[in-house]
């Protein structure tokens, strides 16, 4: 199935929109101009609008006929705090903050398929648009949930499509279960006895306690974790100590934990603290851990997941769509939308990084990287998917 028509003529109008996004980046919870633009250009296609849930999320609303069933579509608005080393001219205007995610393209192809539908409306049914402020470590999507988001627009399942540099251009891919990782941090506070590095004895060491504990996590990994368990723990951070001739009174210890399931997570969090507590007690330190579960896991339900790539093959062909897409460490707070509704979050390809325009950074076009630009090319593709999405899933008996 190529490119829908109307869809591919209105090429030139998504790549305005994405890059005016990106000349103009918002850290999360900060998208008052994408918000204002997103519910400006869903007004003016007849879409009921509304604003501030979540602080600055924007969801329209679009029905048609009498079925109750209803689709949520959502796309997510906020950039980085990350300076832009590319000069081309939609490049960032503000400093320090740029669209390094993707989420500018996110929100063009959603707003191409809303568009679109609007003036159609060949389905039978509700469509939920939902553009969504704060993914990036915000937690945006549980806000909004706990703005009550499916209370006031119930949907029947729910679906994301994030671009991945790597994956060719014009390839789509989603995988069943587990897609993304949990993200977690963790701080463990070491408290000793402070003393004159020539008389070590005087006193009780944080730092060769904070280097025991260090040791000992990882054996959490390799002893108490299933191996067929994927898990990453990275200590990330150590601090200590100002002189080289002191023993401080106090270490720090922190970093990350990411895991595919809750169980993992839970086996993890509890060994740490028994890890942590034994060696602190066994060097004489007194240790506290703080431990903060940020992002779930991506979990895709079955069904849902299997009715995308069916959808994601009819559009891009089945050669070109990756039906069980590698999992990543990475994390996503659409999570906290599949924990409310069965859905899928997939995939779309953004290539390798030619498409960007004369006047890109040097560095590799990654997610998160100073140099990277959405792939205008797949604009078209997204909205289509989007579109197809729709119509199939609100004719389903």
């Amino acid at each position: 199935m190529p490119i829908i028509p109307e869809i591919a003529q209105s090429q030139d109008e998504l790549k305005a929109i994405r890059r005016d996004i990106h000349a103009h980046p918002e850290l999360c919870y900060e998208e008052a101009r994408t918000a204002e633009l997103v519910a400006r250009k869903l007004e003016s296609w007849d879409i009921e609008v509304t604003c501030g849930l979540g602080k600055t999320g924007v969801v329209g609303v679009l029905k048609k006929g009498t079925s109750k069933r209803a689709i949520g579509l959502r796309a997510d608005m906020d950039a980085l705090p990350i300076p832009e080393s590319n000069t081309f001219a939609h490049a960032s205007k503000h400093e320090n903050k740029m669209h390094a995610c993707g989420h500018d393209g996110h929100t063009a192809m959603l707003l191409g398929a809303a568009q679109y539908l609007s003036k159609h409306r060949d389905f039978d049914g509700t469509v939920v648009f939902i553009f969504q402020p704060a993914e990036e470590g915000g937690g945006g999507a549980k806000a909004m949930i706990e703005d009550g988001l499916f209370q006031r627009f119930p949907v029947d399942a729910v679906f994301a499509l994030h671009n991945w540099p790597g994956m060719p251009a014009g390839n789509m891919g989603a995988r069943v279960g587990a897609t993304q990782a949990s993200s977690n941090e963790f701080e463990i506070h070491i408290e000793g006895i402070g003393s004159h590095a020539a008389i070590p004895h005087d006193g009780v060491d944080p730092v060769f306690t904070a280097l025991q504990i260090g040791t000992g996590l990882q054996s959490i990994m390799t002893r108490n974790k299933r191996p067929i368990d994927a898990a990453v723990l990275s200590i990330t951070k150590m601090q200590a100590g100002h002189a080289v001739n002191a023993i401080p009174t106090t270490a720090t210890l922190a970093g990350t934990v990411r895991t595919f399931s809750v169980d993992v997570l839970d086996l993890i969090e509890t060994r740490m603290k028994e890890i942590v507590a034994a060696t602190a007690a066994a060097y004489r330190c007194k240790a506290e851990v703080k431990f903060v579960r940020n992002y779930p896991p991506t979990v895709n339900t079955h069904d849902d997941t299997q009715f995308a790539l069916g959808v994601m093959q009819e559009v891009a062909g089945v050669d070109h769509v990756n039906t069980n897409v590698d999992p990543t460490m990475g994390a996503e707070d659409f999570s906290f939308m599949l924990l409310e509704r069965p859905g899928c979050y997939g995939y779309i390809g953004n290539g390798e990084g030619a498409h960007r325009d004369h006047g890109h950074g040097l560095g590799p076009c990654m997610l998160h990287n100073s140099s990277y630009d959405f792939n205008d090319n797949v604009l078209t593709l997204g909205s289509t998917y989007w579109v197809k999405l729709v119509e199939k899933f609100l004719s389903r008996a």
